[in-house]
């Protein structure tokens, strides 16, 4: 499958870490020039650190350092900052928000995009992400769409077994280095506790990259 060239549309920076930032560690490595759409700055995160490290004002400046440091272990050069505003993505105007993301989708005529499954993301900017992608890439002819490659929290194998599932092993440092770069929201111990796993489980279990890719109806 053809993967030159890349586009990865998420709502919040620290999206990427753990459904593909070795995949696309990999992708980066084997030759493919990717393109980040992130939506917001995720100026609502909750973490704001004990004592507090920012506060509602600075945290969107701190993310986003945290998000470019992130990028810059994996590789990507080419980021996009959207602007909307965090826990609204599922409020926007549908022309609006999906002209803003066909822009860049016409400007770099992407092989494949990652996104979130629409309906199976958990957060409701996850689904309103991956739905926007979706609405965009349907109403495209069907010769020239991309491929959409989903993330996704599937509940009773109701999406059925992905369709791509990448042993990312080679590629652990530097998907450990893009956990670290969002350390205002990540910190090992406290994953480990929050998962109730031995930190051998959770390097076994972030090692496969799971997705799904999206069927069209037409």
């Amino acid at each position: 499958m053809k993967m030159e060239k890349v586009l990865v549309v998420l709502p919040h920076p620290d999206d990427e870490v753990f459904p593909m930032s070795g995949t696309l560690a990999k992708l980066i490595n084997e030759g493919s020039k990717v393109t980040y759409v992130c939506l917001t700055l995720g100026e609502m995160g909750r973490n704001l650190g004990n004592p507090p490290f920012a506060n509602r004002v600075t945290l969107p400046k701190a993310r986003e350092k945290e998000l470019r440091q992130s990028c810059a272990v994996l590789g990507i050069d080419d980021l996009r900052l959207m602007g909307f505003h965090d826990k609204t993505i599922e409020f926007e105007p549908y022309d609006y928000i999906d002209s803003k993301i066909k822009d860049v989708i016409d400007e770099v005529k992407p092989d494949v995009i990652f996104t979130f499954y629409p309906g199976y993301g958990v957060h409701p900017d996850h689904n309103a992400c991956g739905a926007s992608v979706i609405r965009i890439v349907k109403a495209m002819e069907a010769k020239d769409r991309p491929n959409v490659f989903c993330t996704a929290f599937p509940t009773d194998n109701d999406l059925g077994k992905p369709e791509v599932v990448n042993d990312i092993t080679d590629y652990i440092d530097k998907k450990l280095g893009a956990l670290k770069a969002h350390s205002s929201q990540f910190r090992l111990p406290d994953l480990l506790k929050t998962w109730k796993e031995t930190e051998k489980e959770f390097m076994k279990r972030i090692k496969k990259e799971r997705f799904w890719i999206y069927k069209f109806d037409n």
